[in-house]
């Protein structure tokens, strides 16, 4: 498998998280819970939940659609990978002080989340090394 064809699918399974960032405020019934909050800190989430919702559909279509200029090693590629191996790395330390437990009550739900922490760390992998070594 090339590295280009790497990227390629690293950039189409972005669309996992999107999907579950998506779902998650109807699962856990957002627009109940935050009702309570002033309309500032509801704005806030709101605002949140699209904006790293609109980072991982901008690094999942940077990396289908320049998989062969990240590829190249560059020092912008290089940068990109980075920023993304970055940014999987903190949610990924972020999820660790999540409690999602009570809201894991299927078995369904629980392998859902162990499978997008392992997409994560291949997140992290593929771009990691990207950003250290190149990719070519």
């Amino acid at each position: 498998m090339t590295a280009t064809t790497l990227l390629q699918l690293a950039g189409v399974a972005h669309i996992i998280p999107f999907a579950a960032n998506v779902v998650a405020p109807t699962q856990l019934r957002w627009d109940e819970e935050l009702a309570r909050l002033p309309k500032l800190r509801r704005q806030m989430c709101n605002v949140y939940c699209h904006q790293t919702g609109g980072t991982i559909v901008a690094l999942g279509l940077v990396s289908l659609f320049c998989a062969p200029d990240l590829a190249a090693g560059t020092a912008l590629a290089r940068a990109v990978c980075a920023y993304t191996a970055i940014f999987w790395a903190v949610r990924l330390w972020l999820k660790r002080d999540n409690d999602f437990r009570p809201h894991l009550s299927t078995v369904w739900l629980r392998l859902s989340y162990h499978a997008l922490t392992a997409l994560f760390i291949v997140f992290v992998a593929i771009d990691g090394w990207g950003s250290l070594h190149g990719l070519v």
